[in-house]
Parts: C-alpha cells; structure tokens; sequence
C-alpha cells in the first residue's frame, strides 16, 4: 500500500476538513433560514364555556356580566394564556391581587385555593386551560372593584351622595389587550388624597410593626400640664409624640419644656383641637388612641377616596365642605383662595354628604322655616306666647311661616344657594359664638360659614358691579335680594376623618356621625 508523504496527508486532511466545515455552515445557514412556525394559541371562550364555569364556581356569579363583555371584544378567545403560559401581565395582576393589604384592603379572592396555584406553579393546579382563563378574568375584575370600592348602592347606604367614580369594564379592558400597567404609581387613577393617606398608613403600620406606643398615665384627679412641671407622664407624652414623628428628638426629659408644648400645639392643631399652651386631659386622650383604632380611620376613609372621581379636583373652581373637620374650603385654580370655619348639622339632623352647582347668592335673605321646625318649634312656642311670631321677627307667609331679613335672622345676612332636594345650603348666622367652639355640630343640617362675606366677595370677584362695598350695603340692606352667579360653581360637602393636607400633615378628626364603625366593618367582613 502507497503511504501519503507527510505534505499530501495535511493537504487531504485541509480539503476534508474544508469540505465538513462548508456543509456545516449550508447546515447552520439553512437552520437560519428555517424558522419553525408554531401557531398562536387559540382556545374558544364563548359564552357556553363561561355558563359552565360560573356554575362550577357559583361565588363568582357577581362577576359573569363583566367577564361576558371582555371576551367579546376579544372575539370569544382567551385573554391571560399563550404558548408559554400565563402572560406576564397576569402575574403583575397576581403581584398587585397580593399587595391590596398596602391599599389597605384583604386579598380574599373567593377561590383563592384555586388561584395561588396557577401562580405559583404547584402540582395543585387542575384548572383546564379555559378555566384558568376565566380564573384569571374574575381576579382581575375582583381586583377592579376591590380598588374602585365598594358598589354605589352600598354607599347610598351609608348616605354618601357624591358623584361616584364610574367602573367601566371597558376600560379596564384595554389594559389586557394593550398589556398596559395596572400599577398606579403615576397617582393618576385615583383621587389624590388616596395616595397620600396610603403613605400615612404604611407609615403607621411600620410604628405599628414596633409596638406602636404605650398609653399615657395620669391619675384622675388630673387638670393640666404647663411648661415647669416635672413628672413621669411627660416623658411618656415626649416618647409618643417622637414616635408618632410629631417631635424630631427625645431627650427624654420628664420636665415639660416650650419644645413640647410646641410640638403639642401642633399636634392638637392636626386633632381637630383649638390650640393651647397647656396639655389638658382631652388631649391626652387623643394621644392615648391606639395605633391600630389610627390605621382603621385610615382604611376607612382611603375607601371613601376610591368613590371620588379624580376628575372633580380638576376643576378651576369649586367649594369642598369637610363636615368632621368643620372647615370650608374656597379651590381655584387648585389654590386655596378661602378656607372658613363652618357649623354643621348635629347627630339627629346630619348634614348630607352630596354635591350640587351654586347658582345664586341671596343677600338680606328670609328664612322660610321648615315645617318640621314649624311643627317641634313653632306651634308649641305660639301656644305659650301670643307674641312668639312678632317676638322672633317671624311672620306667616301663604300658610308657611318665614323669618325677615336683618342681622337677627336665623340665616344672617347672606345665603349661598346651590338647589338640592335635601333643602341643604350656605349661611351667614347671628349665632357667631358657636365659631368658638371645637366641635361645631350644633345646625339642624345646613351649613353655617363663619366667613360669609369674605365667601360673597371672592365668588363675585369676576363681577365689576359686585365690590365689596355694594356687597356691605346690600348684605344690611334689610331687604332680600338675589344675585345670579355668571358661572355656577360646584359644591363638594364630603366626610373624611383622616386627611392630608397641603403641607403633607396628617389629619384626624372626630367621628361625629359614628360612620367609620360600620365602613371599616364592611371592608374587613368581605
């Protein structure tokens, strides 16, 4: 046998090894260029396979309505699932589904032994591909309306008034098929006192996470505390407010000092309280309130802020009563133009929780008496005294009795009229001194503004006729005059216990109507 010399053994070698690497690369070439095809998942989700499933999972029932109209945009097919699984974006509505306790709400899905699987990749999981769609679909509505609150009927009930936000499945929708965000990290979705009052509760929480804070001990035959005294109590009272954030250091001195009775100030300034330089009994009350009773007020009214529609504090102009807080507020061009003490209805005589468009302002007004106050007040009082109209500048009006103008009427010198079947609306009072008092419930539901006339001249401003001296004259004229508004401007009387305001500063005010109660138990009993 002819043995290859050294030279023509590398050159064979050089032409095998060419040839190889040039089949190679037509093998990776054509690889390349022959992509495998594999067809878009396409399962059948029509409303014979919802029916089905909502009678398997009849505790979803709520929810069939909505779920019908997402799949038909869809064209009856799936909404969550492709070749691969579960779109991401069903496991960003999983991880939100997981964090509503942050929103200050339970995750209590009503199958929930049904829906961690499909997340959480167990063996547990035996839901058909069609089923875990529809799964899915029904979180993602559940969610929804978790973070939109609770139905409208639910808060008629609780005689909350307000335009409501409006749930549009439609539009939730369009998140799925555009695989948008449900994340409201831009706090835009939502009305903005929401996102502030969730900081507030994950700040709380946190404190909460700590031990919160001890109660504050003073014996019973306490009367105050004022700058000089020296006892255990007031450590303890420094040592809440440093946790609470009130006050910045604690050098933990039992010797009441200017800083604490400066940061007590404030501290009652953000309770609903009358500031003073001394530290009463009711103010330790305040600080002796639990963490956890301060985190229920908080749930509660970040669920009233999901009822409110975003788009009313858009508005160039408008009136928001806050009845706890027994303050009015003046909003233009989102600047607080007037903020003004009020009056509101005592407990028997709740003042209603609504809005409506003023359109007129009544200078020198009568009082056209309720009958209800007719009937209570009235009679009874003529039946005692034959003088009771004529003593009371009361006089009968068309088989009606009415109060005439002047600086005794029941509604001072000026009116803000907004129409509203409750009959409810803005007044001056001849009654100035209840302005002094902290808690401010004393009308029979209309709203008392201790400002009226400062109120008369700002909502006029834009009309040259009406200065501030026709408004003096026209409000001691002692004769009714109306004057329309050339652009009706919304009113909001609202109910929040806890708010944040414009500086960041967390708020809480007095339960007067005793309606968180019953919110707070509705949210946790879901």
């Amino acid at each position: 046998m002819k043995i290859l010399s050294p030279i023509v053994a590398v050159v064979v070698l050089f032409l095998v090894f060419s040839c190889n690497s040039k089949s190679e690369k037509k093998e990776e070439e054509l690889q390349k260029t022959t992509v495998k095809v594999v067809p878009e998942l396409k399962i059948t989700i029509d409303s014979v396979e919802i029916s089905k499933f909502y009678e398997a999972y009849p505790k979803l029932a709520k929810f069939q309505k909505g779920a019908l109209a997402l799949y038909k945009k869809k064209n009856s097919t799936q909404l969550w699932l492709d070749n691969k699984g579960i779109v991401e974006f069903g496991h960003t509505l999983f991880n939100k589904y997981k964090g509503l306790e942050q929103e200050g709400l339970k995750a209590n899905f009503p199958y929930n032994e049904k829906i961690n699987p499909l997340f959480e990749n167990t063996s547990e999981n035996k839901l058909s591909k069609v089923d875990t769609d529809l799964m899915i679909t029904n979180l993602y509505i559940y969610y929804a309306l978790k973070v939109s609150g609770v139905d409208e009927k639910t808060t008629r009930s609780l005689e909350w008034l307000l335009p409501r936000k409006k749930v549009n499945y439609q539009v939730f929708s369009d998140s799925i098929y555009k695989k948008a965000t449900i994340s409201d990290d831009k706090k835009s979705k939502m009305f903005s006192q929401y996102y502030k009052l969730r900081d507030a509760l994950h700040q709380y929480r946190e404190i909460e996470k700590k031990g919160g804070w001890k109660t504050i001990e003073v014996g019973e035959d306490f009367k105050n505390f004022k700058i000089g005294d020296s006892v255990a109590a007031i450590g303890q009272i420094r040592e809440r407010l440093y946790i609470s954030g009130d006050l910045k250091e604690n050098n933990k001195s039992n010797v009441c000092d200017s800083v604490l009775i400066g940061t007590m100030k404030n501290f009652e300034v953000h309770h609903g309280f009358t500031p003073k330089s001394i530290i009463l009994k009711e103010h330790i009350d305040e600080l002796n309130v639990p963490v956890s009773e301060r985190i229920k007020t908080i749930i509660a009214n970040m669920e009233r802020c999901r009822w409110i529609d975003p788009e009313l504090e858009k508005g160039k102009e408008y009136i928001e009563v806050n009845i706890p807080e027994f303050k009015l507020y003046l909003i233009r061009d989102h600047e607080i133009a007037l903020t003004s003490a009020v009056v509101v209805g005592k407990a028997m005589t709740k003042t209603v929780i609504f809005s409506g468009m003023m359109n007129n302002i009544v200078f020198s007004p009568y009082w056209n008496v309720p009958t209800s106050i007719i009937n209570k007040e009235i009679k009874p009082g003529m039946a005692k005294n034959k003088n009771y109209l004529a003593q009371r500048n009361l006089e009968w009006n068309n088989g009606a009795v009415r109060q005439l103008p002047g600086k005794n009427n029941s509604l001072g010198l000026v009116k803000f009229l907004f129409p509203n079947s409750n009959n409810i609306y803005l007044h001056d009072t001849p009654s100035k001194s209840l302005f002094g008092s902290e808690s401010r419930a004393f009308s029979h539901g209309c709203v008392r503004v201790q400002k009226p006339r400062e109120l008369a001249i700002e909502l006029l401003k834009q009309d040259p006729k009406w200065t501030p001296e026709r408004i003096d004259k026209a409000m001691h004229a002692g004769k009714e005059n109306w004057v329309s508004l050339k652009k009706k401007i919304p009113v909001y009387i609202g109910y929040f216990t806890a708010w944040v305001d414009r500086k960041g500063e967390l708020n809480f005010y007095k339960d007067i109507y005793q309606r968180d109660e019953s919110l707070v138990k509705l949210l946790t009993e879901e």
